[in-house]
């Protein structure tokens, strides 16, 4: 089945480059661990949530607004898309990115197909 694994940040935690996330031996070990399994179908790493825009329509109206789209102690740093046997290993694989073990989550989402 596929998943995705939402990749979510404290707000006020420390926004890490792309940079820094290739020298951080926590995310090289996760990376390679999936890599190596050939789990990871997709994904990409977002822009910070000050770079967001959000986009609400009343009526004929479009409404613009800065940042997120609602507000919250986390946001959506980024995602993967994952193909796995089950929930379970989802799971299992959330449960060890360094995101979930340094203070922000991983949702679990499965993929309509």
């Amino acid at each position: 089945m596929k998943y995705v694994l939402f990749i979510c940040t404290p707000v006020d935690g420390e926004e890490l480059s792309p940079e820094e996330i290739a020298e951080d031996p926590r995310f090289t070990a996760y990376i390679d661990e999936v890599r190596g399994r050939d789990v990871v179908k997709g994904g990409a790493r977002l822009r910070p949530h000050t770079d967001a825009t959000t986009v609400r329509v009343q009526g004929d109206e479009v409404l613009l607004s800065d940042g997120p789209f609602a507000e919250s102690k986390e946001y959506v740093a980024g995602f993967d898309v994952i193909e796995v046997a089950d929930l379970d290993e989802a799971i299992a694989l959330a449960s060890r990115h360094p995101a979930a073990l340094g203070g922000g989550s991983v949702e679990v989402r499965p993929v309509w197909e």
